[in-house]
C-alpha cells in the first residue's frame, strides 16, 4: 500500500522554462546557443545542483565554458528566478494528497542560488519533508540521495511512489525499492497513481 508520495520539482511541480527566460533578452540564435551550451546544457550545471561550488565559483566556471558570451552569462545569472514557473495545480495537488492521508515529500536536484532567489516555493511549507540536492551535496540518480530520504524520514521503500520527469531518476528509485512513475503530464500522473491505489480526486 502506498503511504508516501515523493515528488520532483522541475517539470513536475514547476516548469523549468530557461529557454523562455533566455529568449526574453532578445539574444541572436547564435548567442542563445552558446549561452545554453555554456550554462544549462553543460556538465557544470550538475555541479550547480550538487552544491559543491559557491554561486560565484559556478559563475566563473560557466564563463570558462565560453568566455565569448561572458556578458550574457552574467546577465542571465544575475537573477535566475524567472527560469522556473509554478504550475497551477501544484498547491492543490499537494493539499489534496495530504487531506486524503498521504505523506508528501520532495526530492529534487535544486541549486542553492535558485532556492535563495525563487519566490515560488511556498509549497515546501506544505510538505512533510524535502531534500534539495545542493543541501546534501548529492544529485539524482545517485543511490545515496534516495537512501538518505528514506532514512531521514523513516520511510519504507515499498510504501513510497516517486514521480520525476526523467526516466533515469525513476529507474534509480525503483532500484532502491521505491515505486516510480515517469511524469509527463499532470492528468497522466493522476491516472498512473490511481493504478497504484492512490486516491487522486
Amino acid at each position: 500500500m502506498i503511504k508516501n508520495v515523493i515528488l520532483d520539482i522541475g517539470n513536475v511541480l514547476m516548469a523549468f522554462c530557461w529557454e523562455k527566460y533566455y529568449h526574453s533578452f532578445g539574444y541572436s540564435d547564435e548567442v542563445f546557443e552558446k549561452l545554453a551550451k555554456a550554462t544549462v546544457l553543460s556538465s557544470t550545471w550538475n555541479e550547480f545542483d550538487k552544491g559543491v561550488l559557491t554561486p560565484d565559483e559556478l559563475l566563473h566556471e560557466f564563463i570558462k565554458n565560453d568566455p565569448s558570451v561572458e556578458k550574457e552569462i552574467r546577465q542571465v545569472y544575475a537573477n535566475i528566478n524567472p527560469t522556473v514557473e509554478l504550475y497551477s495545480y501544484t498547491l492543490d495537488w499537494i493539499r489534496h494528497l495530504k487531506k486524503t492521508g498521504y505523506k508528501v515529500y520532495i526530492l529534487s536536484n535544486f541549486s542553492e542560488k535558485l532556492h535563495e532567489e525563487c519566490d515560488k516555493l511556498d509549497f515546501l511549507k506544505e510538505v512533510d519533508g524535502y531534500i534539495l540536492s545542493y543541501q546534501v551535496k548529492l544529485i539524482k540518480p545517485d543511490d545515496r540521495i534516495y537512501q538518505l530520504l528514506l532514512e531521514r524520514y523513516d520511510l519504507v521503500p515499498e510504501e513510497c511512489v516517486f514521480l520525476d520527469d526523467r526516466l533515469v531518476n525513476i529507474e534509480a528509485a525503483r532500484k532502491n525499492g521505491i515505486h516510480g512513475i515517469v511524469f509527463t503530464t499532470y492528468e497522466e500522473a493522476l491516472q498512473m497513481l490511481a493504478k497504484l491505489g492512490v486516491e487522486t480526486r
